[in-house]
């Protein structure tokens, strides 16, 4: 039924043989669709195209369908349809095969008709239908997610149209809080367009099962509603003032909508999630689905997992947030877990410690990180023991929560008790200490051979596996290369490891000659000094953006065409002009953007998650990023570290200073090469997950590629090691869509305490985690503190964004960054983040662009709006909010 009919009319079907109140319908199948494709000459390329082309092969589908003369046969079905349906006027939608399906929802890209009168209208209500499944929309949603453009089936429904009193939607499951017990009614006067688009307030009342009382009421004060128009659209009316206080859910229509409720979930085995419409004749039922974002408190292990014991953890999100901020995968998260292990492990060994000890760091060394509501946290005790690995604990300790940017230091007593591991008796731990520290110096006097090696070591490890064109891979060579990639990075990495404790060392030991030799110095003055070297490879893709920002701005037409192309379709677009166009320009511009893909592909938003699409696969980013405008101009206060030092250190005390300062800034810009480093790494593992998402979709083990993000990365080894069945692996995948779906509504809190391993939500409740609310924002007036970590003097306007493409110009405020917003730093006034420390790479890569910083502000975004003019000043880290935004 659903290959014939599609989605729609599949549910449509299943509803109305089960006895539910479905307003009557019928419907013309995919085989209509593919008669009306022949009669207008449209031929689908089986070819594998671009998306440029494959847009010009949509439009001319789109245009031959809207202008075809419907042949006799499907006329005269469409004359049945109506004769069945009778009805003076009918609603003509869309239903495709794969719409509303567990792969691909193809939500809203094709057409739906209202109010339609007569034969001629629905002729070509139908027309446009049919068209909408080449739309520019839905082209680039089959070419984005690899679908078969052969594929492409839409069936139409015809259904008598309603004119509703009121309409909206039920859940038979709270969908917020996951109990079973109650009916929660959503409604609207007038149509239910008004509910799901948001443009009208929704009443709502929750109903207990059992008793059939009413546990909560809420009733809006209403001034619109929507109709349906006689053209096949929606508008807007005015409310009568009569009905504006009245609810849109009667009592007669809420007891009934119960009844009905309670009867699909028996029908269907599960919760549902159901439309209804109520008019004259009765209350309707127009589609009943399961419950994507509903909770379930039974069978549902937490995703975090940790060591079993009772012990106190402490969960902090500082720093990680740059890497893993928000709701990961568990694919990602598995991946990360494992590697941050076997990295340590390998650092470990690098130190020399011995065997004995390396197998008892086994209880905590594989779970350094935990995941909660799909939340990335430091396991924070453990990294405080990693710490304790080299020389100089108790120094390192202390830079090591300012590196991380943690809201509490660890109390001392708790400090001196947290070991990486025990001895049997004190010479032998003397012994240990002794190789240990030796391999530790060994590692600081020959830092910059060490990278040398790894440099020579990388190029080998990129020319094996990062250049290759997977486009033509098969799922168990990824799988293959997959597994060895992983089992060589450890060794790769580990070693390297020493340059953080390194920094951890020299950092502490700068900070006590600062105190000695600069008393009273600013606070900014001791991050700056330890900046990396300027040529710093981490800034580059920065000015390098800034460099295609201002050649474009030097070009009208370049300027135009980066104004206003989607960006979704910007590189194809410029493909097509650099072929079309005789000027030398877009083909510069076309040049300029590939090497930077090339040079930089690997870098961007949310780089180390697997499931997010990197430069390389989706270059949209780019064309987000070149729609900056100019950074305005900074009050520049002369104020840099070299400045600072001139003026108020000289000497033999400056000589010994800048020694040790400028073998931090050498082992820095080790640091920040090998993040970079680490970024093409997971680039290429990436495309390898990739490869077995496509592989394991086409073989049917799951339904779509991205459900492989689902898996955790023993899953998916044991998919390819066939030691977990499709039906297993599906099982997991539909569990975790849900739990995935219900995370993206929690506030994840920035630091919380648990006992034991096993937590329930009621704990982590009580432990911080609550739904997301609404922020109440600050007053014009207020002042705000935080960390300052870059000099100057800024006033502007502020502009609070989630992602760094999200922004243009003006004071850049925001919650938390990974390396990926550095591209966008050249354009900001200032920068203000929430939830970072001054050591992180975005406050050191605007440290070395000049940009005024101020970081680990407490409810900055949560305070400031956009638009607000608000005054900052990097050197004390005070924010004045000056004004409200303009309206």
């Amino acid at each position: 039924m659903r290959t014939q009919a599609g989605g729609k009319a599949h549910n449509l079907c299943e509803l109305t043989a089960a006895g539910f109140p479905v307003p009557r319908w019928a419907v013309l199948g995919t085989d209509a669709f593919d008669e009306g494709l022949a009669a207008a000459g449209v031929r689908i390329s089986e070819a594998p195209l671009t998306l440029a082309e494959r847009l010009r092969e949509a439009a001319s589908a789109e245009t031959a369908l809207r202008e075809l003369t419907i042949p006799a046969e499907i006329r005269n079905a469409i004359v049945a349809a109506l004769e069945y349906v009778d009805a003076d006027t009918v609603a003509v939608r869309s239903s495709g095969r794969q719409e509303d399906g567990d792969r691909d929802s193809f939500a809203g890209l094709f057409d739906t008709f209202l109010n339609v009168a007569g034969l001629d209208a629905t002729e070509d209500a139908v027309r446009r239908c049919w068209a909408s499944a080449f739309s520019q929309r839905a082209t680039q949603y089959r070419h984005v997610r690899g679908l078969d453009f052969r594929d492409v089936a839409l069936a139409v429904v015809v259904q008598r149209s309603l004119t509703p009193r009121s309409s909206g939607v039920m859940f038979t499951a709270d969908p917020l809080t996951g109990s079973t017990d109650r009916v929660v009614i959503n409604g609207v006067l007038g149509l239910g367009e008004g509910l799901v688009s948001g443009a009208v307030d929704s009443d709502s009342v929750s109903i207990d099962k059992g008793t059939g009382l009413v546990v909560d009421e809420t009733v809006c004060a209403k001034s619109e509603m929507m109709v349906s128009t006689a053209g096949g659209g929606v508008a807007t009316v005015d409310v009568p003032a009569e009905c504006q206080r009245q609810t849109s859910i009667s009592p007669a229509v809420r007891d009934t909508l119960v009844e009905l409720g309670i009867r699909l979930e028996q029908h269907f085995g599960s919760p549902q999630d159901v439309e209804w419409a109520a008019d004259e004749a009765g209350t309707w039922i127009l589609q009943s689905r399961p419950v994507t974002t509903l909770e379930l408190h039974t069978d549902c292990e937490p995703e975090h997992s940790g060591e079993a014991c009772d012990e106190v953890r402490i969960w902090d999100n500082s720093n990680i947030i740059e890497s893993f901020a928000g709701v990961t995968s568990p694919l990602t998260f598995t991946t990360a877990r494992k590697l941050y292990g076997d990295v340590y492990r390998s650092y470990a060994r690098s130190l020399k410690v011995p065997p004995a000890q390396l197998e008892q760091m086994e209880s905590w060394l594989p779970v350094m990180l935990g995941q909660f509501n799909g939340h990335v946290y430091y396991n924070l005790l453990h990294w405080y023991r990693m710490v304790g690995i080299a020389p100089g604990y108790p120094l390192n300790r202390r830079v090591l929560e300012v590196a991380l940017g943690v809201s509490e230091p660890l109390d001392r007593k708790t400090a001196k008790l947290l070991r990486p591991f025990s001895f049997a008796n004190p010479v032998e731990r003397a012994i240990s200490r002794a190789r240990t520290t030796l391999a530790y110096a060994r590692s600081i006097r020959t830092v910059d051979a060490m990278v040398e090696d790894f440099d020579e070591t990388f190029v080998d490890f990129i020319e094996r596996h990062g250049l290759m064109d997977v486009s033509a891979m098969d799922g168990p060579s990824a799988y293959r290369m997959f597994r060895q990639i992983y089992d060589e990075v450890a060794d790769l990495w580990g070693p390297m490891m020493v340059l953080d404790a390194m920094l951890l060392t020299m950092v502490g030991s700068l900070a006590v000659l600062t105190k000695l030799f600069l008393r009273g110095a600013p606070e900014w003055v001791q991050f700056a000094v330890v900046n990396p070297e300027p040529d710093v490879i981490s800034v580059e893709p920065a000015k390098e953006l800034a460099d295609i920002s201002a050649f474009v701005r030097e070009h009208p037409d370049l300027d135009a065409f980066i104004a206003s192309v989607e960006p979704s379709v910007a590189y194809a677009e410029l493909a097509l002009r650099t072929q079309e166009d005789d000027s030398p320009i877009w083909s510069e511009l076309h040049r300029k953007i590939d090497d930077y893909i090339d040079r930089f592909g690997y870098r961007c938003l949310d780089e180390l998650k697997l499931e997010t699409p990197d430069l390389r696969q989706d270059p949209a980013g780019i064309f987000h990023l070149l729609r900056m405008d100019t950074a305005e101009t900074r009050d520049k206060t002369g104020d840099s570290a070299r400045d600072y030092l001139d003026a108020h250190l000289r000497g033999r005390r400056r000589r010994v200073f800048d020694a040790l300062r400028r073998k931090i800034q050498r082992a820095a810009t080790h640091r920040e090469h090998l993040r970079f480093c680490r970024t093409q790494g997971f680039g290429i593992l990436k495309s390898l997950v990739g490869v077995m998402g496509r592989e394991l979709e086409q073989r049917g083990t799951i339904h779509s590629r991205s459900d492989v993000f689902l898996l955790r990365i023993d899953e998916l080894f044991d998919l390819y090691e066939n030691s977990m069945t499709t039906a297993e692996a599906q099982t997991v995948i539909r569990r975790r869509k849900r739990l995935q779906d219900n995370y993206a509504q929690f506030a994840a809190p920035a630091r919380f305490t648990t006992t034991g391993s096993d937590y329930s939500q009621r704990e982590l409740a009580q432990a911080g985690w609550r739904l997301s609310e609404d922020a109440t924002h600050a007053p014009a007036g207020t002042v705000l503190t935080g960390t300052p970590s870059s000099p100057g003097v800024v006033t502007g306007r502020a502009v609070v964004v989630e992602k760094p493409q999200d922004f243009s110009s003006g004071i850049l405020v925001a919650y938390r960054t990974d390396p990926g917003w550095a591209a966008a730093l050249p354009f900001a006034s200032a920068l203000l983040i929430e939830r970072a420390s001054p050591l992180t790479h975005v406050a050191i890569i605007a440290r070395e662009l000049g940009v005024p910083t101020v970081v680990q502000i407490d409810g900055l975004t949560n305070a400031i709006r956009t638009g607000m003019k608000v005054s900052v000043d990097g050197a004390s880290g005070r924010i004045v909010l000056l004004e409200e935004p303009e309206s």
